[in-house]
């Protein structure tokens, strides 16, 4: 008689068995080793005001990588969102060279970020156009209104009241940057997790032909993730012209692909359906540690760029060798 071993489908089995097995469980044992291997690399790494500092790495990318976890679920991508923060820094400095005080300088960022998403919105929900095309060229589009308006001039006199938002503390070592990050966190972990919204971006990844016969709205909703993808990007140049002091149309140049690659690395499937905020936090401590810690040892952006690059390609690329070396 053949002695025949049966194999339990993923699906089957246990939830503790599958989180002990996920790519989120694996993320904070990735964090505490590069936590270490920095502690070890440079003494100054263990100071509370470098781990402070060390904060402002990722927080601002991180926000806005919230709202992109969702929309890539959703199965859309915006590849616009570091111009659309350049766009609303631009607008901020010339609304600030018109005396605006803080209060309007506010809303102008928030206000450009949401216009920027509803323009991509239309594009995408109405005009049917393939949402990784439009944002590209949404890219392009809203950097060069920045360099248009601006040049390669610099826009400075910011009220002193302005700087809070990205240099000021709550407490001590915690910034005000730390305190909007972990607010976002909890407001996107909710949302996606714990309502009927999360459970539609989610069926809308799967399948989105049979979410709509379903009755969630798909356009709909996707205009809203990108609405909220907008958004975030204001939210997100609020915080660095407020950490800079001034406003120049080549910042946060090449966010985008560091938005992403956190996106990607706290294991959203990059073609939708499936991922979780708190995989998407945890990416973001491990990005940030990385670049600070590479930071500390005086390593040249151009390697960190590097770095980033190979993160994006290799976890996009593991679930295929795995899945591979399995069969």
């Amino acid at each position: 008689m053949t002695d025949i071993t049966r194999t339990i489908p993923d699906r089957l089995r246990s939830p503790m068995e599958a989180r002990l097995k996920s790519w989120e469980s694996l993320l904070p044992l990735v964090a505490v080793a590069i936590f270490i291997a920095s502690s070890f690399a440079s003494p100054y790494f263990l100071n509370a005001w470098n781990l402070s500092d060390a904060t402002f790495n990722f927080t601002e990318k991180a926000m806005i990588a919230f709202a992109m976890a969702l929309l890539i679920i959703a199965g859309e991508i915006d590849l616009s969102v570091a111009a659309i923060i350049a766009l609303a820094s631009t607008a901020m400095g010339a609304a600030v060279q018109l005396g605006a005080g803080t209060t309007t300088l506010v809303l102008i960022g928030l206000a450009t970020g949401l216009a920027c998403g509803a323009f991509n919105a239309v594009l995408v929900t109405v005009m049917g156009l393939p949402s990784i095309v439009v944002t590209i060229g949404t890219m392009s589009l809203f950097r060069g209104i920045s360099y248009i308006i601006l040049g390669d001039q610099v826009c400075k006199g910011y009220p002193s009241d302005f700087a809070f938002f990205g240099q000021g503390y709550v407490f001590w070592v915690i910034s005000f940057e730390l305190v909007l990050f972990a607010t976002m966190w909890v407001i996107y972990g909710v949302l996606l997790h714990k309502t009927n919204f999360g459970r539609a971006v989610y069926a809308i990844g799967n399948n989105p032909t049979a979410a709509l016969f379903s009755g969630i709205r798909v356009a709909r909703m996707k205009f809203i993730l990108f609405l909220l993808t907008g958004l975030m990007a204001g939210v997100a140049a609020i915080c660095l012209t407020s950490r800079l002091g001034s406003t120049r149309p080549s910042v946060a140049v090449g966010w985008e692909l560091e938005v992403v690659t956190m996106v990607v690395l706290g294991g959203v499937n990059i073609l939708g359906g499936s991922g979780s905020i708190p995989g998407v936090v945890i990416a973001a401590f491990v990005m940030g540690l990385v670049t600070f810690g590479l930071g500390l040892l005086n390593v040249p952006g151009i390697v960190m760029s590097i770095v980033i690059g190979a993160l994006l390609i290799g976890v996009i690329a593991l679930p295929r060798l795995w899945s591979l070396w399995r069969h």
